[in-house]
């Protein structure tokens, strides 16, 4: 194996460790803020930095768009294209490539879409997948695979899941093992418990750095999301990194965190942000509302970010309010700030052997909300 990682402590099912990357160690649990066409939305990396975050996400199909891959990597990688001197991890574009769906054709050797940018012909396969991650230099590279949809049929998430073991057989070919960086699997197999364990099982035999469960939080509910992780996670090799692909809210990551998973991204931080919801503490407040148009009071009194420090609710729904960019800047900034310090508390939780508490207290200060 080429990139490390250290288990510290179990609580329940509940893991803290540490990822060891080319680019810094990485504590677990992690969250990555989105950063898919090299920047978190309205963020500098500094910014980014301030939250505590110590690894980002990229994406191959946007950046192999634009500026191009091979462009990046002229200009001496994606670490400092986007000025993030941290561990990057880079989705393999499976995902995106599933959304194009009236714009793709897959076959057995890849898939061929056109470009929702020019409408150009493109082609991605599991070899190009993986070598345009190298070419990017991310710490962490994902197989290329179909993102089975929901819903689908059993036999359609069979055939969909073994298309992408033999892909991600290709992939591990592909990869060119360098200290520090690794490459991960992915478990698909839709909501079919026998189908997850097949594909665990295949991953297993080929051998990966890490393993990461895709195909959830498209549609099916947290309830069938949790007991997908139920069926899943035990199954995974417990010395290697587990990531959730693309969840979630708080609450889906205190759920799978207790599960037993170390990694996730997902854009609702940043997304919401743009769009005047706050994650908090205290619950989601959406800014647009009326009522804190003359709210003095801090967005969230538990938070040191410059949202909250600086400046009152009243003044952040006028900047939303007046679609002022400082408004989306500042709540995003908030609300990565948030899901990093949710994740050093659940990490300190575990190591202190307090994790249920922990996390019945975080859900009843959320139902509890912000008194207003």
């Amino acid at each position: 194996m080429t990139l490390g990682f250290t288990l510290a402590a179990t609580d329940g099912t509940a893991r803290a460790g540490t990822l060891h990357t080319a680019h810094g160690d990485v504590p677990t649990p992690v969250f990555m803020p989105v950063g898919t066409a090299g920047t978190v939305k309205a963020m500098t990396a500094e910014a980014v930095r301030s939250t505590g975050a110590r690894m980002v996400l990229g994406n191959t199909y946007h950046l192999m768009l634009r500026p191009g891959a091979e462009r990046i990597a002229a200009l001496g990688g994606l670490h400092r294209f986007m000025d993030w001197q941290g561990p990057i991890l880079t989705d393999s574009g499976g995902f995106q490539v599933m959304s194009l769906s009236q714009l793709r054709r897959l076959d057995e050797g890849g898939v061929t879409f056109r470009s929702h940018l020019d409408g150009s012909e493109q082609r991605l396969t599991p070899e190009r997948a993986v070598a345009i991650q190298h070419a990017l230099g991310a710490d962490v590279t994902m197989v290329l695979d179909e993102c089975t949809p929901f819903p689908a049929t059993e036999a359609e998430a069979a055939a969909s899941m073994r298309l992408s073991m033999r892909w991600a057989a290709r992939s591990r070919d592909a990869f060119v093992p360098r200290p520090g960086h690794g490459l991960f699997g992915i478990v698909q197999g839709g909501v079919y418990p026998a189908l997850r364990a097949e594909s665990v099982a295949a991953l297993a035999a080929i051998g990966f750095d890490g393993y990461a469960v895709g195909g959830l939080a498209v549609g099916e509910g947290q309830e069938t999301m949790f007991a997908m992780l139920d069926v899943t996670v035990p199954l995974l090799p417990a010395d290697r990194p587990r990531y959730l692909m693309g969840v979630g809210t708080p609450a889906d990551i205190v759920g799978a965190v207790a599960r037993g998973i170390d990694m996730f991204d997902c854009v609702i931080p940043t997304r919401s942000g743009r769009t005047g919801r706050a994650y908090t503490s205290r619950g989601v407040l959406n800014m647009r509302n009326a009522r804190f148009a003359d709210d003095p009071r801090p967005l969230d009194p538990d938070c040191a970010c410059p949202a909250c420090a600086r400046h009152s609710r009243a003044y952040l729904h006028h900047l939303i309010k007046s679609g002022e960019m400082l408004g989306p800047m500042l709540l995003t900034w908030h609300n990565v700030a948030y899901y990093q310090d949710l994740m050093r508390g659940l990490r300190a939780a575990i190591l202190d052997g307090r994790f249920a508490a922990h996390a019945a207290a975080l859900a009843a200060r959320w139902a509890q909300g912000d008194g207003a």
